[in-house]
C-alpha cells in the first residue's frame, strides 16, 4: 500500500512537486479505497505518471479551500461524489436527511446541494483558463436535460449548467486516460470533441452519419412525450458497440455525448483494483472518528461491473453498461489475502459482488461482438433464449475465497437478482448460498407483489419470486438451518394504484412479516421510473402509465406498514378511498381497527419527590 495522495502544499514539497498536473475536487471526504470514485480516478492518474492532487469536501462560499495547491497544469477533476449531491441531502419525502456517510464523523453540511455546478463555478473564479472537467455519478445521470424531483421540474444538462469544458459519464478510467494524453500534448481543452465516454457543449457541429439528435431542451420541458422519447434513446444507446453519437439543442448551444468508452477488460479491470490504495480515509479525519461509509466496503471486493438487470428505477444500467465485465479469480483472491492481513480483519469478508453480486459475466456471447439488445432486456418480461444462466465461475471464486486461510465467513450484500438464480438449472450455486453465504437472515429484492407495477419496475411476475422462497425454505430445511428471507419492498412507484398497494399489504400481513424500513419510490435522475414519475408516460412502450402522487403516494407509503401506529389515520383513509373498509375491523384480516386503542392510564406516582438542599426539587 502507498501513503494518500497529496492534500495540501506540504504533502506535495515531500513528493518534491511545485504544481500538480490535475486537481480532484470531490464532495465525499478523502477516502482511498477503490469503492469511491474520487479513489480510482486519481489512482488511475497517478499510474500513468500523472502528478494529483485531491481537495475534498472544500468550503463553496469562496475559493480559498480550491486554491490550497496551487493552480494545476492541465485540468480542474470534478465529481459530487459517491451519490447525486441531492440525494445524498434529502430523503424522499424532500426532508433533510440527518447523517451523511461520505463526510467525516457522519456530519451533514459538508458539501453544497448541486455540487459538480457550485465546484465547478468556483473553479472557473480560482483558476481561470484551466479547463474544468466533471465526472461521477451526479454529472454521468444529469449529463441530459433531465427531470429534478426537488424543484420538480426539467433541468438543463449539467454541462451547460456548470460551464464546464467537459463531461466525462459512466466509469471514467479510459475516458480520462484519454483526454489526460491529449492535454499533456499541449491540445487546447475545448478542442477535445471525439473521446469516447465524454460530452462537451458546442455552439454547432458537422453532423456525421449515424448521429441520433434528442428532443431539445425545450420540447422536453413542454411535451411529455418528446421527454420520453429523450430518455429512451439516451437509455438504448448506452452501449459501446452500437451506441451512437447523441446531440440535444439547448437553445442556442448543443450538449454532444460521443459513443461509450470501451468497458475494461478483464486484465484491465485487475489493474484498477489492484492500485496502491490505502484503503481507508485520510488521517486528517481522525479528530472526527474517520467517515462512516469505509465500515461497509472495507472488507468486501468489487468482483463485476455492469449489470444487464436494467431494472426501471435503477440508474446502473446506464452509469455502468450493460455488459457485465469481471476480474479474474486470481485478482480477487489477492485482494483477499491482503485484506487477512489487516490488524482489523475478523475474518469476515463482507461482500464479493458489484451492482448485482451474481452477475459475473456477460449475459450471452452476443454482447462481447455486437453489444447489448437495444429492444429488450434480458431477465424482463421473461429470460431471453440467448441468456446464458451460469453460476459456475461465480461459485467457483467464493468456494475459492472461503479456503482463504483466516476467512471464517463470505457474505453476498450486493444482492442476488432471484429470477437469474431460477433461470439456471444447476442448483448448486443456491445451496451453497443457502448454506455458506446467509447469516440467519438472507435479503432479497421481491420490490412488490402486484404483477402490473413489476412489469413497470422491469421485474419478473411475482410466482418467480414465490418459486425462489419456496425452494429457498425447502434448501434450508434440507441443511438443517434456521434462516429467513427479509424481502424488500417499493411503495409509490409508478403503475401502482391503491388497489395494488393494498394488494401488497395484505401480502406483508398473510407473510406475518413486519417490515422496519421500506422504500417509497425516490424519482433519482436518470432512471426509468423516474421518467415515468415526471411524464405519465412509459418510455419503454410509450404508453401512458398511472403515477400515484402527492397524498395517494404518503397512503401507499404507510400501507406498507400499517402496523405503526402512526400510520393508523392514513391507512383508513387509504382503504376508506379504495372502496376496502372491509379491512377496517377486529377481524384476523383486517389492517387497521376502527378506534384507535387508548394506552393504559398511568399509575399515580406515590414517591415523595426529591429536594435539593434550600428547598428546591430535583429535576430527573
Amino acid at each position: 500500500m502507498d501513503t494518500f495522495l497529496p492534500v495540501n502544499r506540504r504533502d506535495m514539497k515531500e513528493r518534491g512537486w511545485d504544481q500538480l498536473d490535475f486537481l480532484l475536487i470531490t464532495g465525499d471526504a478523502y477516502v482511498d479505497h477503490p469503492s469511491f470514485g474520487h479513489a480510482i480516478i486519481s489512482r488511475v492518474l497517478a499510474e500513468a505518471g500523472y502528478r494529483v492532487g485531491i481537495v475534498a469536501q472544500p468550503g463553496w462560499q469562496g475559493v480559498d479551500d480550491l486554491t490550497v495547491m496551487g493552480r494545476p497544469r492541465y485540468a480542474v477533476l470534478i465529481t459530487a461524489g459517491n451519490m447525486d449531491s441531492m440525494v445524498n441531502h434529502y430523503t424522499a419525502a424532500r426532508k433533510l436527511r440527518s447523517t451523511d456517510a461520505y463526510s467525516p464523523g457522519g456530519a451533514i453540511h459538508r458539501r453544497p446541494d448541486r455540487a459538480s455546478i457550485v465546484y465547478a463555478n468556483r473553479a472557473r473564479e480560482a483558476f481561470s483558463g484551466v479547463p474544468v472537467i466533471l465526472g461521477g455519478l451526479e454529472a454521468s445521470l444529469r449529463r441530459f436535460a433531465h427531470y429534478d424531483y426537488w424543484s420538480d421540474k426539467v433541468r438543463r444538462s449539467i454541462l451547460l449548467d456548470s460551464k464546464a469544458d467537459l463531461l466525462v459519464y459512466g466509469m471514467g478510467e479510459r475516458a480520462i486516460l484519454d483526454i489526460a494524453a491529449r492535454l499533456a500534448a499541449g491540445e487546447d481543452g475545448k478542442a477535445i470533441t471525439d473521446i469516447r465516454g465524454s460530452m462537451y457543449p458546442a455552439s454547432s457541429i458537422d453532423e456525421e452519419e449515424g448521429d441520433l439528435w434528442l428532443p431539445a431542451y425545450e420540447e422536453v420541458v413542454s411535451d411529455p412525450k418528446a421527454h420520453a422519447m429523450s430518455v429512451r434513446d439516451a437509455w438504448r444507446e448506452q452501449d459501446a458497440i452500437g451506441g451512437r453519437r447523441l446531440i440535444q439543442p439547448h437553445g442556442g448551444r448543443l450538449v454532444v455525448q460521443n459513443p461509450p468508452a470501451r468497458p475494461l477488460d478483464t486484465a484491465e479491470l485487475n489493474r484498477v483494483y489492484e492500485l496502491p490504495y490505502a484503503r481507508t480515509w485520510h488521517p486528517m479525519y481522525a479528530k472526527d472518528g474517520g467517515v462512516p461509509a469505509i465500515s461497509e466496503v472495507r472488507f468486501s471486493i468489487v468482483s463485476s461491473r455492469g449489470c444487464f438487470g436494467a431494472c426501471s428505477f435503477c440508474a446502473l444500467a446506464y452509469h455502468q453498461g450493460r455488459c457485465v465485465v469481471s476480474r479474474s479469480q486470481e485478482s480477487v483472491l489477492r485482494e483477499v489475502n491482503m485484506l487477512t492481513r489487516f490488524p482489523d480483519f475478523k475474518g469476515y469478508i463482507h461482500d464479493v459482488g458489484g451492482p448485482t453480486a451474481n452477475f459475473y459475466g456477460p449475459a450471452c456471447e452476443r454482447q462481447q461482438d455486437k453489444g447489448v439488445c437495444k429492444h429488450k432486456n434480458c431477465l424482463y418480461p421473461s429470460p431471453c433464449a440467448n441468456l446464458h444462466a451460469d453460476h459456475s465461475d461465480y461459485l467457483s471464486l467464493l468456494r475459492k475465497v472461503r479456503d482463504v486461510p483466516g476467512v471464517k465467513k463470505v457474505f453476498i450484500r450486493s444482492g442476488v437478482r432471484f429470477d437469474y438464480l431460477m433461470a439456471d438449472s444447476d442448483d448448486r450455486f443456491f445451496r451453497d448460498l443457502v448454506t455458506h453465504h446467509v447469516s440467519g437472515q438472507l435479503k432479497v429484492a421481491p420490490e412488490h407483489v402486484s404483477d402490473r407495477v413489476l412489469s413497470a419496475m422491469g421485474k419478473p411476475p411475482n410466482e418467480v419470486y414465490e418459486a425462489f422462497q419456496e425452494k429457498f425454505f425447502a434448501l434450508t430445511k434440507e441443511a438443517g438451518l434456521k434462516q429467513y428471507l427479509v424481502p424488500y419492498f417499493i411503495s409509490g412507484h409508478p403503475g401502482s394504484t391503491l388497489k395494488d398497494a393494498i394488494e401488497l399489504a395484505e401480502y406483508i400481513r398473510d407473510m406475518g412479516y413486519r417490515p422496519e424500513q421500506v422504500q417509497d419510490f425516490y424519482p433519482t435522475p436518470g432512471t426509468i421510473s423516474t421518467c415515468m414519475y415526471a411524464t405519465g408516460i412509459d418510455p419503454r412502450t410509450m404508453k401512458d402509465i398511472y403515477v400515484p402522487k402527492g397524498r395517494e403516494k404518503t397512503w401507499q407509503r404507510a400501507l406498507l406498514q400499517y402496523r405503526d401506529p402512526h400510520n393508523r389515520v392514513k391507512v383508513m383513509e387509504a382503504l376508506t378511498a379504495a372502496g376496502r373498509r372491509d379491512l377496517i375491523g377486529y377481524g384476523p384480516k383486517c389492517l387497521v381497527r376502527p378506534e384507535e386503542k387508548k394506552p393504559p392510564a398511568r399509575k399515580p406516582n406515590k414517591r415523595k419527590p426529591s429536594v435539593r438542599p434550600g428547598g428546591k426539587r430535583k429535576r430527573r
